[in-house]
């Protein structure tokens, strides 16, 4: 009967460790990650700043400087990035969405992979720029080919080359 008993018992704790919800215990990515968040930033310094995965949501960083900042896997939503410096950034597997890079010098960064969907660029430096296989909205794609030009010193990519431009 022991034997029984035993193998009953372990029978009972298989099941319920299989039918019975277990929880869960997640981490916030605001403990993974800096977030910022309908902050004003304007004319703050990120120089040099591992940013890694960093997210921006609803900021002003207008004339911010992030030069040769690391940004891989940054998050840009709803951000004003207006007259900001991203010289020799890597934002390379970002997702920028409705955010204005407009007069931004973006000069010799890394956009490697990224999603930038409804970005404008209006008047935004990009001389030495990568963005192979990002993607882009094509009306602004045409904007950024009209002053498009160099070479990325890291990836030896061609800007014109790496959006596609004729």
């Amino acid at each position: 009967m022991r034997k029984f008993s035993g193998f009953f018992c372990a029978i009972i704790l298989l099941l319920s460790l299989i039918v019975l919800p277990q929880s869960a215990i997640a981490a916030s990515s605001s403990f993974v990650t800096s977030t910022f968040e309908s902050k004003s930033l304007k004319g703050e310094d990120f120089t040099g700043q591992n940013l890694q995965q960093a997210e921006f949501t609803k900021v002003n960083l207008q004339e911010a400087k992030f030069n040769d900042s690391d940004l891989r896997g940054a998050v840009f939503n709803g951000v004003n990035a207006e007259n900001a410096s991203f010289v020799g950034v890597d934002m390379s597997d970002g997702l920028v969405y409705v955010t204005s890079f407009n007069n931004a010098d973006l000069s010799n960064g890394i956009f490697r992979d990224a999603i930038m969907l409804r970005t404008t660029f209006k008047n935004a430096n990009v001389e030495g720029a990568d963005f192979t296989f990002t993607v882009l909205d094509s009306q602004q794609v045409n904007l950024l080919c009209e002053n498009a030009s160099g070479i990325n010193p890291v990836t030896n990519a061609s800007t014109r080359q790496s959006l596609g431009c004729p």
